[in-house]
């Protein structure tokens, strides 16, 4: 399962998501990969990994396919353990940001895609983080993933979006990904005593959209957890947010085709 957690709008809590979701992947025992496309490597910290500007990264990857590196690596090579056990990133680079003209003036947008296809058999599930904007490499991830989920904050500004990004998806879909799945909308920093989330939650139902049964509550302790650079099944295993994680996951799980 190659999942893409993806929204345009930046602080709605992807790279938690997504590096949580890797970790509850592993945590149970599947091999596991985290992806991380955005040059601000957020999910590569939180994992646990030290990049290096010796460390081969997801931006060196897109580099050789754009000849900056004379003799190309199997994507294999881009790939590091984390301190986790099953957990392995690709991790960020803010080069990424320098290499994106290039590779979207050269249409190399299938190149995830090809390395993901290469990877697939190596790995149980692939969990891909994305910057906060609809641009080169959130648009490879949609193509190269089996389905995508999108955070929702609770806010009123994000529930604006989330139209306008579906329309942006479903576009890409139809044009470049015929199989790519909605998987649905992840609820996060939900408070059930506060009147507005659950508005916002059922303003979205009432559009037809789906919304995951799996909320992720607001805690100080996911903060702690990104501080500790441990994600929250590991450094928390019995908390109540561990626990929605890990409903989340079995949910997204459970739509495998």
């Amino acid at each position: 399962m190659i999942v893409v957690v993806f929204n345009q709008k930046g602080g709605v809590g992807k790279s938690t998501i997504s590096t949580n979701l890797a970790a509850q992947s592993a945590k149970v025992g599947y091999k596991t990969l985290l992806v991380d496309l955005d040059a601000q490597g957020n999910s590569t910290y939180y994992a646990g990994f030290d990049a290096s500007e010796k460390s081969n990264s997801v931006a060196d990857m897109f580099k050789q396919v754009v000849g900056i590196f004379r003799t190309a690596k199997k994507p294999i090579e881009f790939i590091h353990p984390t301190p986790f056990e099953n957990l392995f990133v690709m991790p960020s680079s803010p080069a990424l940001a320098d290499v994106e003209r290039e590779l979207e003036s050269r249409y190399k947008i299938f190149k995830l895609k090809d390395a993901l296809k290469e990877l697939k058999g190596d790995f149980d599930n692939i969990f891909i983080d994305t910057p906060p904007n609809f641009n080169f490499y959130s648009k490879a991830a949609l193509i190269a993933a089996d389905g995508f989920c999108v955070p929702f904050d609770c806010d009123d500004f994000s529930a604006q979006a989330i139209l306008r990004l579906l329309d942006n998806a479903m576009e890409l879909k139809e044009d470049h990904n015929p199989e790519l799945r909605l998987l649905g909308i992840v609820v996060n920093q939900f408070n059930s005593q506060a009147k507005l989330p659950g508005e916002l939650v059922n303003s979205l139902k009432s559009e037809g959209l789906p919304v995951l049964d799996s909320y992720i509550s607001a805690t100080v302790k996911v903060k702690e957890s990104h501080s500790k650079r441990i994600p929250l099944p590991f450094y928390l295993p019995k908390h109540k947010v561990t626990g929605q994680i890990a409903a989340l996951f079995a949910e997204l799980n459970a739509d495998k085709t």
